[in-house]
């Protein structure tokens, strides 16, 4: 246990990767601990595959957390065009639609205005090639733009760049306890061995394990309420030629997205509360049935369950304030404990290089000041097979 760390960080996903790298690239002496054989299998790798500004959280009024996503999602494409890239997304609204025309528009001039991207209304003539979008009652379709990724393979590159930045990263490695005196913290960790290091600071990025985590570091840190709020995909045997279908739930009014996946279509998410462990995460009978009847209101073609190739849940970890999963705030919360332990409290697959800059910037107290490596603004993220 000779060697000091000034950052140790828990958990391999795509926060974790992010502040890995920003703390390399700061010339920060820092490892990463990641329980999985390889980053981002957990969280990051079930969610909507989507880079962006989160169109919908316009109508909660979260203009700066759009702002932000939309800024990263400029630096995505500039710096990973090989995993980011733009895609046509649709809207139709329908004469049962909640969300009048007029209201759509308006979110969409605004989005436009942020963004730096056109939209326009699709002519009726292009209704009938929209890849069996229903005409009944269809009223008008919007066409905009955001960007689509691998969410796992982000993850990836962004561990490979802080690699080559100098962080160190342990995979299949079970973090167990820390330790915090003398300005310092033990951090003990299991492989098919015990080890120890000292660091620091210690950054949470365990995502919905992140109370759990913060319960094995001594003297005790008292953990934010939160909720877990289940997310379920699934991946049906058909191919879309036009593009993204961003889809308003007749059931419940929720957005739901349609979107071309790796030759067939992804559809997700819901959002559900969710009271059992993290590890026990997977996709309820009733979410499939819910994404199932949203694609067959609106898209021709009757789906048989052989259709489904592919299920998949993740969580969210949203501020337990009361509100709906729909309505709560999705600003990313930087958690500050006194013992030098900051906990990453939900965030935005888009948003992870601002979120661990954001986590730089609060830490700093804590390090001397060096001679930067690198800008995470600029870094091209490598290319992962």
């Amino acid at each position: 246990m000779n060697r000091v760390y000034d950052i140790v960080v828990l958990g391999g996903g795509i926060h974790g990767a992010a502040c890995a790298q920003a703390a390399a690239a700061k010339n920060y002496s820092v490892l990463l601990l990641e329980k999985n054989k390889q980053p981002g299998m957990a969280t990051s790798s079930a969610s909507s595959k989507l880079i962006h500004g989160g169109l919908r959280y316009l109508e909660t009024g979260q203009f700066k957390l759009v702002y932000e996503c939309l800024r990263e999602r400029r630096y995505l494409l500039r710096n990973a065009p090989h995993l980011v890239h733009l895609e046509k997304f649709f809207i139709p609204v329908y004469s049962s639609t909640r969300r009048r025309p007029w209201q759509i528009l308006t979110g969409l001039l605004i989005y436009s205005c942020l963004s730096g991207k056109p939209f326009k209304i699709t002519g009726k003539k292009n209704w009938p090639a929209l890849d069996g979008l229903k005409q009944a009652g269809l009223q008008a379709v919007f066409q905009y733009w955001d960007a689509q990724t691998d969410d796992c393979k982000l993850t990836r590159a962004v561990m490979a760049s802080a690699q080559s930045l100098g962080a160190e990263v342990i995979t299949q490695a079970r973090f167990e306890s820390s330790v915090y005196q003398n300005s310092e913290h033990i951090i003990s960790w299991r492989t098919d061995q015990q080890h120890s290091v000292k660091a620091k600071v210690i950054i949470n990025c365990t995502g919905p394990w992140v109370n759990q985590s913060l319960a094995k570091i001594s003297p005790a840190v008292s953990p934010l309420p939160m909720e877990l709020v289940l997310g379920t995909h699934i991946v049906i045997d058909r191919s879309l030629q036009q593009g993204m279908y961003y889809l308003e739930s007749p059931a419940d009014g929720r957005a739901v997205f349609v979107m071309p996946w790796q030759g067939k279509t992804l559809i997700g998410t819901t959002e559900v509360s969710f009271k059992d462990s993290p590890d026990n995460i997977a996709p309820p009978a009733s979410d499939i049935a819910y994404l199932l009847d949203v694609y067959q209101h609106y898209f021709d073609g009757a789906l048989e369950p052989e259709d489904i190739k592919q299920a998949f849940a993740g969580c969210r970890v949203l501020p337990a304030d009361g509100h709906s999963a729909f309505q709560k705030p999705r600003e990313t919360i930087i958690y500050e404990a006194p013992q030098a332990v900051f906990s990453i409290y939900g965030g935005k697959l888009t948003a992870h290089r601002a979120t661990a800059e954001n986590v730089m910037k609060r830490l700093a107290e804590y390090l001397s000041p060096r001679q930067a490596r690198a800008d995470t603004r600029h870094l091209k993220l490598p290319v992962i097979p």
